[in-house]
């Protein structure tokens, strides 16, 4: 046996490390897209989670302005209410005021 590698043996090392190197190439690719996935995965869960978060505080925000609202429309008809009543009551005063005394 020689200790000289001949071409035939250095072309059949060549393929063989491009077989291991396109091997190798597929492992990689394989582990960073399940890599990529499982980052995706997270990343829409997490956002997915915030908007909820979002969304429930809005929400809570609405109800709480919904009842200064009510509030605010209920002392407004408080207020009207007796405003009027006091209208009338000042209308009656220069009714009595202006009309003739009776005789």
């Amino acid at each position: 046996m020689s200790d000289y590698a001949t071409k035939a043996d250095l072309d059949a090392m060549e393929q063989r490390i491009d077989g291991k190197l396109d091997a190798l190439e597929q492992r990689m690719e394989g582990k960073l897209d399940a890599m990529e996935a499982r980052i995706n995965d997270s990343i829409g869960s997490a956002i997915h989670e915030s908007e909820t978060r979002l969304l429930k505080a809005i929400y809570s925000l609405v109800e709480s302005v919904n009842k200064r609202m009510a509030g605010f429309e209920l002392a407004q008809s408080n207020f009207m209410s007796r405003l009027s009543t006091l209208e009338t009551r000042v209308t009656e005063v220069e009714k009595r005021l202006n009309l003739p005394p009776a005789a």
